[in-house]
């Protein structure tokens, strides 16, 4: 017999977790509204389980969701800013002046315009909300997974989330106020801030602290922690996601088709970012390298925030936290796409980049 020497796809080169996300979230779907139909009573207990409109269980399990994922983030990476300044410029753009904005358009025109009369009246406002805070939390830890896939510059790709994160802590708040105050959806800012401080603020504090404790160590034992917690994350959000899902159980069943036309606009987005980023560094000469992370983080999304900020702002019976949770069902396999276009796209950037 002779030996294998296929190299691994993509998908292969995924943990098991990622490989499957759909599938598990698709899982966790039916697992929810299931639970939401046999055992109403415990359900509904759980989510009186409140102390200042935060849900005690769902905040514990988005901590362990989040905190994993920010472990991995190298703040010291700011230094390095300007080593690759001009796919740093193309993400700042895409990320914080294209993303948001073209989410609140596409989210006005699909769910207040060509969907609306197949929606809920009571949840349009709602829905938009969720895809406003999706699209203004950029991608965190699996930016990490689509650059190992393309090849993506390591230290660019450590660089631009870092920054994102630092930006993500003073500019997710005002970014998600402007919009909803724009789409006539009234959020109260200390709600909102609450949700900064609680899901981007403390979590970024414990988990550098931690991050700083481990490497004392050595690296060794980083890495072996970040292999051990890994699993966290997704089960955390799995769990929050039967949760969610045990409380929008009814509704999803008697409107099935909310699902797909809330993809609708994130789909488009995704393209839309991922090609302006993609094309907008082969024109200024960055290499491929560093284009394809940065194309990528503009197109996928640091969902975990989004839920939570969700959950938390309009409850786990919202067309907002619905919204999210439909980022989280189609990210794996459109960011594989994504992740496909650019490596089989490689010729035809090299040949038209810029020096």
């Amino acid at each position: 017999m002779t030996a294998d020497t296929r190299a691994a796809t993509p998908a292969e080169q995924m943990n098991l977790f990622e490989r499957y996300l759909s599938l598990w979230v698709f899982l966790a779907i039916l697992a929810g509204i299931g639970l939401g139909q046999v055992l109403p009573g415990p359900v509904q207990t759980l989510g009186q389980l409140e102390i200042a409109k935060v849900n005690l269980p769902v905040g514990l399990l988005i901590w362990v969701m989040i905190v994993p994922m920010l472990l991995k983030v190298d703040f010291g990476a700011l230094r390095e800013v300007g080593q690759h300044w001009r796919g740093i410029g193309v993400t700042l753009f895409v990320n914080w002046a294209v993303k948001p904005f073209s989410m609140a358009l596409l989210g006005w025109f699909f769910i207040r315009g060509v969907f609306a009369e197949h929606l809920p009246a009571a949840q349009i406002d709602s829905y938009i909300a969720g895809l406003i805070l999706l699209a203004a939390a950029p991608c965190t830890a699996m930016v990490f997974v689509w650059s190992r896939l393309t090849g993506g510059n390591p230290m660019f790709t450590l660089t631009q989330v870092a920054l994102n994160d630092t930006i993500m802590v003073f500019a997710f708040a005002p970014i998600v106020a402007l919009l909803l105050g724009l789409s006539s959806i009234v959020v109260p800012w200390n709600t909102l801030l609450t949700s900064v401080v609680l899901y981007i603020v403390l979590p970024v504090v414990l988990a550098q602290i931690w991050r700083r404790a481990l490497l004392a160590r050595g690296p060794a034992a980083f890495e072996a922690t970040l292999a051990a917690i890994g699993p966290w994350s997704i089960a955390a959000l799995l769990a929050t996601l039967v949760l969610l899902f045990a409380f929008q159980g009814k509704a999803i069943l008697e409107q099935p088709l909310v699902i797909a036309m809330l993809a609708v606009p994130i789909l488009i987005q995704v393209f839309l970012n991922a090609g302006l980023a993609y094309w907008l560094n082969r024109q200024l000469g960055e290499t491929h390298s560093v284009a394809c992370p940065s194309a990528l983080i503009g197109a996928s999304n640091f969902f975990e925030l989004a839920v939570a900020a969700a959950i938390s702002l309009f409850g786990f019976s919202s067309g907002a936290a619905l919204a999210t949770v439909v980022g989280v069902l189609i990210e794996v396999p459109v960011m594989l796409l994504v992740v496909r276009v650019v490596n089989q796209s490689r010729g035809w950037y090299e040949r038209g980049a810029r020096p």
